[in-house]
């Protein structure tokens, strides 16, 4: 036996009762569990901590930061062994030279601009080679993103795809998930994914249905038009015949202040017809985008070039306010933005510094911003509600997801807690979830809609993807105002049976690696 953890309260993942056993590891999987009297190469005394499986970040953004940070503690002191990334339909494959020219520039409020990276791939297959390659800490899993795709073939304008084109569109991400993806995903308030119709949405989710995977969208809108973007979502996957994941599954701003029932009735209804449906979530009532998302879609046409020139010219940076802050923009989800909402978290020049952690006071500030740092500004926008939250969580299809991103000088505390902020606050303060049930929605149940047959569980035979912690210490350390702050309470956790780290410390394994499901002919 390679490793004997001696005495740990075993939450299994499933969301049943906790016990105490000692849990053998040998070649990377567990192999026993249970009183074991023999004796390991190495012991570890688990009394008093808690043993679970490690956790998945349904939804993560960490596309380059696993490439530029090896040691991505950020992630790795959580106990998140697995995380899923290419989400909001944006991200680095597949791609040619030109897409990954705008695709970088579109989204280096999320990533960086990549000036450090070598962008030695263009395939989704290419992009998961090149994790394994340099050496990752943590697993990570890829979704084709379907608005990179829709980029490739269509560029930034807004029409619809002609049959030749939506064609191509169904041939890559056939492609990428064939390499290894486990889905799609969407970002339908994001350009140009959001120029999408749902007829063009509903062909590409046919064939990720066809090799076993699930659509992740974020869907049209999170304020106005939330329950009805939630509707298309589900008759749209159901249409297709495709298992639906909602990505950060939020009802925000006033207009939804309690309303978290009426989604839930929803799901309920799909559910109970037979619907595969999952979502995540992150405990915390502020979200965190980009600046430029805000910005109505039309003055997103034609990619990023095309917006720096449309907020340089007066005319269109008027019209581009009035949208902001009379009718509302479908960038920001149909709301007329409430600038001090608006946090700045992070700016792509440092330069730029002293405007992150001050709240945007008008349009004239914001549209100043955004030409100086090149669409560069990360946001965390404070229009959550906590009631919303709480009863999102409790839900049994649901799972957790950080949305961190990890760029900028002051970012979202959700990007480095949000696994120990379930935890500590959720679970031991607020009794809001049971242990085991917490424990079961950012393991098991994610690793089911994964469809990752060995992970997820504390079960004999499965990978030793393990994290230890101590249910009365566990919390999260980040927060507003330091938001980089580790959790406390996680001394260990392992990825196939290595330490990543040991004793509330990051070892140097790089024990991570791509997670590629295959694909099966199932229709």
């Amino acid at each position: 036996m390679d490793l004997v953890i001696r005495g740990a309260r075993v939450v299994d993942g499933t969301g049943g009762p906790s016990y105490t056993a000692d849990v053998g590891v040998h070649g990377g999987r567990i192999a026993e569990i249970g009183r074991i009297r023999s004796g390991g190469r190495h012991t570890v005394d688990a009394h008093g901590l808690a043993l679970a499986p490690g956790f998945v970040d349904m939804h993560a953004h960490s596309d380059l930061a696993l490439l530029r940070d090896p040691d991505h503690r950020a992630k790795a002191a959580q106990g998140v062994t697995l995380e899923v990334l290419g989400q909001d339909g944006l991200s680095y494959a597949p791609v040619d030279d030109r897409t990954l020219a705008e695709v970088r520039a579109a989204i280096t409020g999320w990533n960086g601009g990549g000036e450090d990276i070598e962008f030695d791939w263009r395939d989704v297959g290419g992009y998961l080679d090149r994790l394994d390659r340099t050496g990752i800490a943590v697993n990570a899993a890829y979704l084709v993103p379907q608005g990179t795709v829709r980029a490739y073939v269509l560029g930034w304008d807004d029409r619809p795809a002609t049959p030749a084109e939506l064609d191509r569109m169904r041939a890559l991400v056939a492609e990428g998930l064939a390499q290894g993806a486990v889905g799609m995903s969407s970002g339908l308030t994001y350009t140009p994914g959001m120029y999408a119709s749902g007829a063009e949405l509903t062909e590409l989710c046919r064939v990720v249905a066809g090799y076993g995977g699930y659509y992740c969208p974020h869907h049209r809108s999170y304020g106005r038009g939330a329950l009805g973007a939630y509707a298309e979502m589900v008759e749209l996957s159901r249409e297709a015949g495709c298992a639906l994941h909602l990505a950060h599954a939020t009802m925000n701003f006033a207009e939804n202040e309690g309303r978290a029932g009426a989604l839930l009735a929803l799901l309920d209804g799909a559910l109970a017809a037979g619907a595969d449906i999952t979502l995540d979530s992150y405990p915390y009532t502020p979200g965190c985008t980009t600046l430029v998302a805000l910005l109505p879609s039309w003055a997103n046409e034609g990619g990023p070039e095309a917006v720096l020139a449309r907020l340089r010219d007066d005319a269109e940076a008027e019209r581009i306010r009035y949208a902001l802050e009379v009718t509302g923009a479908d960038g920001c989800h149909g709301v007329p933005v409430d600038w001090t909402t608006i946090e700045i978290s992070g700016t792509a020049d440092p330069a730029h510094g002293a405007y992150v952690g001050t709240r945007l006071r008008d349009w004239d500030t914001a549209r100043r911003l955004l030409v100086e740092d090149r669409l560069g500004p990360t946001i965390l926008q404070h229009v959550g509600h906590e009631e919303n939250v709480r009863a999102i969580m409790r839900h049994r299809v649901h799972t957790g997801g950080s949305d961190g991103i990890l760029r900028g000088a002051k970012p979202h505390p959700r990007a480095y807690g949000t696994f120990p902020h379930y935890l500590g606050r959720y679970v031991r303060e607020l009794g809001v979830l049971s242990l085991e049930e917490c424990v079961a929605h950012l393991s098991g149940r994610p690793a089911a809609r994964l469809r990752l047959p060995d992970r997820g569980l504390v079960r004999t035979g499965h990978r030793a993807d393990l994290v230890l912690f101590d249910p009365e210490t566990v919390a999260a350390g980040s927060s507003y105002e330091n938001p980089r702050a580790l959790p406390a309470g996680i001394p260990h956790v392992l990825i196939d049976g290595r330490f990543v780290m040991r004793d509330g410390r990051r070892t140097d394994v790089l024990a991570g690696r791509s997670v590629r499901r295959t694909p099966y002919r199932g229709r």
